[in-house]
């Protein structure tokens, strides 16, 4: 049996990038060639490395200016959020930015305000600071998974308003991410972070439930959508089905809502 032939109709420019080290690199990196994804990839690493470049001229501009921003990254267990806190940190003075992925409060801040701990990662002047989660646990991933009871989770959002304005007020850029997914799309994603010996490590207990709380934690997004999507600080919400276009898109974002010069 003769195999299927399939034609595609590049053009000139597009026949140059698959040609690139780039594109060959995609091109045959799979068994399967696949030169539609080649150039797909090719086109993404280099959108990405053009906002890249604009980032070290933002972090530029924040640390001249003392200038205070912090980007919350939030959505569903394997979402992206990590992989895209990687792409934006990568290029920028590691000096002036800080990853924050806080671990299960100890005991003493278990007695402490609930914010306390978040407070104390807020940006120096001049400082970015990237949270991989962040006060926003009590408003979906606590509740769900019984860690805060039903007051705790009541205060909080009482307060998580008005805590943030507080954050405005005191002259921070606050920019917060929702990466969203589809239920089979996560599915997807802990069988191969699972077959993986590199990546393994990353599934906890809380992410071994996720499929099954999986409604819970749709009714808590919704409600946090609903009291916290404010003006003043609304929720940007990006599809992360896709990877490399969710990068992109908190990217792009990130560049067009904070008015460096």
């Amino acid at each position: 049996m003769s195999e299927k032939i399939i034609k595609y109709n590049f053009t000139q420019g597009e026949l140059d990038l698959i040609n690139s080290p780039k594109g060959l690199k995609y091109l045959f990196e799979d068994k399967k060639v696949d030169p539609v994804k080649a150039l797909r990839m090719v086109r993404y690493e280099n959108r990405l490395k053009e906002l890249q470049a604009d980032l070290v001229k933002l972090q530029y501009w924040t640390i001249e200016n003392n200038k205070k921003l912090v980007i919350l990254f939030e959505g569903r267990d394997a979402a992206g959020k990590g992989g895209a806190i990687r792409r934006i940190s990568a290029h920028i003075n590691p000096r002036y930015y800080r990853i924050v992925a806080l671990p299960k409060p100890t005991s003493e801040e278990r007695g402490q305000w609930y914010f306390q701990r978040y407070v104390n990662q807020l940006p120096k002047p001049g400082e970015i600071v990237l949270f991989d989660r962040s006060w926003y646990n009590r408003a979906v991933v606590e509740p769900v998974n019984g860690f805060c009871t039903q007051d705790e989770y009541k205060i909080f959002m009482g307060q998580v308003n008005d805590f943030e304005r507080m954050i405005l007020e005191s002259n921070i850029f606050l920019i917060k991410f929702y990466f969203s997914i589809s239920k089979q799309e996560q599915n997807q994603r802990f069988k191969d972070i699972k077959s993986s010996p590199l990546k393994k490590w990353k599934i906890s207990p809380v992410d071994l439930r996720a499929q099954k709380l999986w409604d819970e934690y749709t009714r808590y997004k919704e409600k946090m959508f609903e009291q916290t999507d404010t003006k003043q600080t609304p929720w940007i919400v990006i599809d992360a089905n896709r990877k490399t276009v969710a990068r992109i898109k908190a990217l792009e974002h990130i560049l067009d809502t904070i008015p460096y010069t």
